[in-house]
């Protein structure tokens, strides 16, 4: 359509319309924040935006390498501590498993040969994820592991392949009081390119949006 039909074509909606289109515009596209760089996540918060973060009901299964004995599964507290064997409590929410297996590293240094010997890995999580938009199944999911922003859709029915946008895939989450928007392309997942690896987090709402149609 030429730009002057297109004028002629708008100059015939109601005033009322109008405002309506430019508002859903403006939510739609004016007020998203686009996902950061690793670099601009680590100065805000010191961790990356796909780190899995530890909270409270999570399980974590702690391997000691030729120290069997000190092998732990744990579940994090509500008050964010787990009770290991020699130190006792330590605080693991708030904290990636890099971050955990660090600390540990120096806390148990005199019966390891090194920090190698450590693993870490979450067995167990559950939260809620809101997931709406152009999907089969919108509505709340639990999640019980690891899982990214494809995988939650997934979880969704799928996206509705005629309607949804998957390249401006919307994610709202709450962080430190205060609420972030991210977009995270997920288009290559219909040609088989590369998409966005982003994990999703507790309470995070996901909304696909639907393709814009030109009358």
């Amino acid at each position: 359509m030429k730009t002057k039909s297109l004028i002629q074509y708008l100059a015939h909606w109601p005033i009322n319309s109008l405002i309506l289109a430019a508002a859903c515009f403006v939510l739609l596209t004016g007020c998203e924040t686009s996902k950061p760089s690793s670099k601009d996540m680590a100065s805000r918060t010191g961790k990356g935006s796909n780190d899995i973060v530890l909270k409270a009901a999570d399980v974590v299964k702690i391997i000691f390498a030729g120290a069997e004995k000190l092998d732990t599964t744990q579940t994090i507290r509500p008050d964010g501590k787990i009770t290991l064997p020699i130190i006792g409590e330590l605080m693991a929410a708030g904290k990636t498993p890099a971050d955990l297996k660090k600390e540990l590293s120096g806390l148990y240094s005199k019966e390891l040969v090194s920090s190698g010997d450590i693993a870490v890995a979450v067995v167990s999580a559950s939260y809620p994820v809101y997931v709406n938009g152009a999907v089969q199944k919108p509505g709340k999911i639990t999640v019980d592991h690891p899982m990214t922003v494809l995988e939650a859709i997934m979880e969704s029915g799928g996206p509705n392949y005629d309607k949804a946008n998957l390249k401006s895939v919307k994610v709202i989450r709450t962080e430190n009081g205060q609420t972030r928007n991210y977009t995270v392309n997920l288009k290559g997942v219909l040609n088989g390119s590369s998409i966005d690896i982003f994990y999703v987090q507790p309470s995070d709402i996901i909304y696909v949006p639907e393709k814009i149609t030109w009358f």
